[in-house]
């Protein structure tokens, strides 16, 4: 997730990413939908949005997404300059309230990217899709901008090692603690401030075939944090299991691996290095 241009800038920047002659632009939900989300506007609390760019399911009455799912490789980068053009998402279904990118303006919260901009630079279009207001939730700055950023420049130095991520984040719980204090909606009540904000990312190697391809030696990092405003900065220290992400949010994040892939790597705590 990253920060708008008129709120302060995360303090790293990311590494340039070469591209790999093997790179590919894979499918967003390889690893599974996570909540069985349909493209039907009578399921409006786990509606399927899919771009090129990126799946989500949306919540019409949180305002933001209940999670989103994308493909990192180096095929996904390139040059393109963040474009900090936030919009309403046109492509929501007729009579819904699409939030703007005024919404959470005065809130004392960021428009936090779940799919972040420094992940989508191949292209102009590609970029501006990540500043779609769907793509948002309204997240602590210091959470935005330190813990999330360090690991969001920490994911593109692995796909830099070789590697494609699938990557599935998320956010769930009612009340967050931003710049202004405590608040549970911003925009009249029409964008629901969450309370936790979580991540789920697979390593792999360069390939094809990628969910037959996740092991039991896959590397499978799962990250859970407050939306508090003083939160660490070090992102390792919330590590969790995807155990323990899909208990509390009833989902089954990784459907399209294995079953018995899925209960060894879902239950795992990661310890792998974190810069």
């Amino acid at each position: 997730m990253s920060c708008s241009k008129n709120e302060v800038a995360p303090s790293i920047t990311p590494d340039a990413v070469s591209q790999s002659a093997d790179a590919t632009r894979d499918n967003h939900l390889a690893m599974g939908n996570p909540s069985g989300a349909t493209a039907n506007s009578a399921n409006y609390w786990n509606y399927l949005l899919s771009k090129s760019q990126f799946a989500m399911s949306y919540h019409r009455d949180r305002g933001t997404p209940n999670w989103v799912s994308w493909h990192l490789s180096s095929a996904w980068l390139g040059s393109t300059p963040r474009q900090d053009n936030f919009a309403p998402d046109n492509t929501l279904p007729t009579g819904w309230y699409r939030p703007t990118s005024t919404s959470y303006t005065g809130s004392g919260f960021d428009r936090g990217h779940n799919c972040p901009s420094a992940d989508r630079t191949g292209s102009v279009a590609d970029n501006t899709a990540t500043f779609l207001m769907s793509n948002m939730i309204p997240q602590a700055p210091n959470n935005n901008q330190r813990t999330w950023a360090n690991l969001e420049n920490y994911c593109r130095t692995l796909v830099n090692a070789g590697n494609e991520l699938y990557i599935i984040c998320g956010s769930y719980g009612k009340g967050g603690t931003g710049t202004n204090g405590y608040a549970t909606t911003l925009d009249a009540g029409r964008v629901t401030v969450p309370a936790q904000v979580w991540k789920v990312i697979v390593v792999l190697p360069e390939g094809s075939s990628d969910a037959a391809r996740v092991t039991t030696g896959t590397r499978v990092i799962a990250i859970n944090t407050p939306n508090d405003n003083g939160l660490l900065t070090t992102w390792g220290s919330y590590r969790t299991t995807v155990d323990a992400i899909e208990a509390a949010t009833g989902y089954d994040i990784l459907s399209a691996v294995s079953a018995s892939v899925q209960s060894v790597v879902e239950a795992r705590v990661d310890n792998g290095p974190t810069s």
